[in-house]
């Protein structure tokens, strides 16, 4: 079960890794206007704010993938899908409910998972 709850908090980091590139690379270009469902003229206009939403990404991906090194403390895998599940929530609350299955359900069943190890 160990072994399974660390693959899916794997999973959970990447998927946040892609959504970092998605927001502060690929942010006015097809595929992150595609993504995101965005006309050219409000990308360019929130770039910066996306951007540093990216960055925040990154930051939860940079704790998942500190909670798979050996020497990372207990319970920091933990925290970070928490937040990963409440920020999820959240979005698609505010925002949109795709990211309810893209981000909360991945952070659920990590958090699950991690439970039941």
């Amino acid at each position: 079960m160990q072994f399974a709850a660390m693959l899916v908090t794997g999973l959970v980091a990447v998927i946040h890794l892609y959504i970092l590139v998605l927001e502060m690379f690929l942010w006015t270009k097809p595929a992150g206007r595609r993504a995101f469902g965005l006309t050219p003229e409000f990308a360019e206009a929130s770039r910066v704010l996306a951007a540093n939403q990216g960055l925040y990404n990154g930051f939860l991906a940079a704790g998942l993938v500190w909670s798979l090194l050996p020497a990372a403390p207990a319970g920091v895998g933990v925290f970070f899908l928490g937040c990963v599940l409440v920020a999820g929530v959240y979005g698609a609350a505010t925002a949109s409910r795709k990211i309810l299955f893209v981000q909360a359900l991945p952070a659920a069943l990590a958090l699950l998972l991690h439970a039941l190890a």
